[in-house]
C-alpha cells in the first residue's frame, strides 16, 4: 500500500504532517533549532511508549514515517489474521509483563539479544544473581572458628572436631584471605599440592567442602567452590587381622590406660570413636555385654556387644572405674606407641577387623555378627569371609591375661564382676 502525506493548500501548509498507510497514521514534526535551522521529528509507538526520532531533512524524516506507517500497518494486519489461540497468548503475556512496565515487543527484543548471548537465559539470570548477591567479607580463619564452635556446641563428638580443627587450620593457614575470594581453581591446585592418597584428598575435600557450606549459609561467601573440585576415586584397600600372636603382643605391651580400649576392640569389635565415648557405665561385667549407645555408635543405632570370655578377663581388673574409659588424649597415637612397643605393625581398624572376622569363622552366623559390629551381613559376606580358619578363631578369643601379675590389681566387687 502507497503512503500518502496529507497536504493542506501551500498557503495554509502547517505542522505536524501526518503519513497514513492503511489505517495506520505517523505524525512528523518540525521544529526550530538554536542556530535557526529546522530539524526534524517522527513520533515513534511501536514499542507501545511514544518517543521521538529525529532527522536532518524532511524528506528523510517523511520516509522514515511511512517506513514506520507500513510496518504499523502490517502488524495491524497479522493481528487481526491471529487465530483465538494466538490472541489468548498475547494477552497473557502482555498480563504478565505489565506489572513490570515492560511492553512485550520490548520483552521480545530484550530475549533474543540475551538468547543469543547467553543460551539458556534463566540459567544465565540465576548465575548472575548467585555471582552478585550481597555477601559479608570475612576471613577464613574467622569462618573456620565459627564452624568448630558451632559443632562443638551442637554436641560434635570430640574426635569429629579434633579431625576438622587439623584439617582446617591447615587450610586456613595456606588461605588468608576472605573465604569469598576463593576459587575452585585455588582449591583444586592446593589439594593437589597436597600430594595426599585418595583417601586422604577425599577426607580434604570433604571438610572444606562443608567449611563452605557453612559460609554460603551464613553469606560469607556466594557459592561453594568445593563443590566442583575434582572427587578422586577411593579403592578400600585389602581388609587386614591380627593374628593371635599379634593381638597377645599387642595386649601385653598395652599401657595400663590403653588396655581396656584395646581390649574392647579386639574382643568387642569396638570402633575407635565408640571407644572414645565409651564410659565405664555402660560396660556390665556382671550380665556380660557393653552397651553401644545411639549417641555414640557410628550408625546411631544402639546395640549390645556380648563380653567373650577372655574380655572378662582382661576388663575385670579395671571393675568399679568411672568415666570415660579412654582418657588419654589422642586414641591415634596411643595405638601407634603400643604396635611400636610391641614389634607389631598397626593394621588399620585391625582390631575390628579381627574380632569380625575371627567371630564369623566361628559361627558362621553373618546376621548375628552384624549385630554385634552395628553394620549389615552383606557386609559381613562381601569383606570378613574365609579371613581365617575356626582353628585361628579358638587361639584368638583364648587369648587372656598370663597371670593375675601381668595385669593391673584392684578391689573386686560382687556386683561388677560376672565371674568371680
Amino acid at each position: 500500500m502507497k503512503a500518502t502525506a496529507s497536504r493542506k493548500p501551500k498557503q495554509d501548509e502547517s505542522w505536524p504532517r501526518k503519513v497514513s498507510v492503511g489505517r495506520e497514521s505517523v505524525s512528523v514534526y518540525r521544529r526550530k533549532t538554536p542556530l535557526g535551522n529546522f530539524a526534524f521529528m517522527v513520533a515513534n509507538y511501536a514499542d507501545g511508549k511514544r518517543r521521538f526520532d529525529s532527522y536532518s531533512s524532511e524528506t528523510l524524516a517523511l520516509e522514515a514515517a511511512a517506513a514506520l506507517a507500513r510496518r504499523l500497518s502490517e502488524t495491524d494486519t497479522k493481528a487481526a489474521q491471529m487465530t483465538e489461540e494466538q490472541a489468548v497468548e498475547y494477552v497473557n503475556a502482555a498480563r504478565e509483563l505489565q506489572p513490570l512496565g515492560v511492553s512485550l515487543t520490548d520483552a521480545v527484543s530484550r530475549f533474543v539479544e540475551a538468547f543469543k548471548i547467553a543460551g539458556d537465559v534463566v540459567a544465565a539470570a540465576k548465575f548472575y544473581r548467585e555471582r552478585h548477591k550481597k555477601i559479608t567479607p570475612k576471613r577464613v580463619a574467622d569462618v573456620v572458628a565459627e564452624l568448630l564452635t558451632l559443632k562443638q556446641s551442637r554436641g560434635g563428638a570430640d574426635r569429629y572436631v579434633r579431625d576438622l580443627r587439623l584439617r582446617l587450620s591447615r587450610f586456613a593457614a595456606d588461605f588468608q584471605c576472605n573465604i569469598g575470594s576463593v576459587t575452585t581453581p585455588d582449591l583444586q591446585s592446593w589439594l593437589d599440592g597436597l600430594k595426599l592418597s585418595s583417601q586422604s584428598y577425599a577426607n580434604y575435600r570433604r571438610v572444606v567442602h562443608l567449611l563452605f557450606e557453612h559460609g554460603v549459609a551464613r553469606g560469607a561467601c556466594a557459592d561453594n567452590p568445593a563443590a566442583d573440585v575434582e572427587r578422586p576415586k577411593v579403592r578400600n584397600g585389602e581388609v587386614q587381622i591380627f593374628t593371635p600372636d599379634e593381638t597377645r603382643r599387642l595386649l601385653t605391651a598395652a599401657t595400663e590406660d590403653f588396655l581396656p580400649c584395646l581390649a574392647l576392640g579386639m574382643f568387642a569389635g569396638l570402633r575407635s570413636a565408640e571407644i572414645e565415648r565409651l564410659e565405664w557405665r555402660d560396660i556390665d561385667l556382671k550380665q556380660a555385654h557393653v552397651v553401644v549407645s545411639a549417641g555414640n555408635a557410628k550408625t546411631a543405632s544402639r546395640r549390645i556387644v556380648p563380653v567373650a570370655d577372655n574380655l572378662l578377663e582382661w576388663l575385670k581388673p579395671y571393675a568399679g572405674r568411672t568415666g570415660k574409659v579412654w582418657q588419654g588424649g589422642w586414641l591415634y597415637k596411643a595405638q601407634q606407641d603400643c604396635a611400636k612397643s610391641a614389634g607389631v605393625p598397626w593394621k588399620a581398624n585391625g582390631c575390628r577387623h579381627s574380632f569380625v572376622s575371627y567371630s564369623f569363622a566361628l559361627t558362621n552366623d553373618a546376621g548375628r555378627i552384624a549385630g554385634m559390629a552395628g553394620n549389615s551381613a552383606a557386609m559381613i559376606h562381601r569383606h570378613y569371609r574365609q579371613l581365617c580358619t575356626p582353628a585361628d578363631a579358638r587361639k584368638f578369643f583364648s587369648v587372656k591375661p598370663a597371670s593375675p601379675a601381668n595385669v593391673l590389681t584392684l578391689p573386686l566387687t560382687a556386683t561388677a564382676i560376672a565371674n568371680p
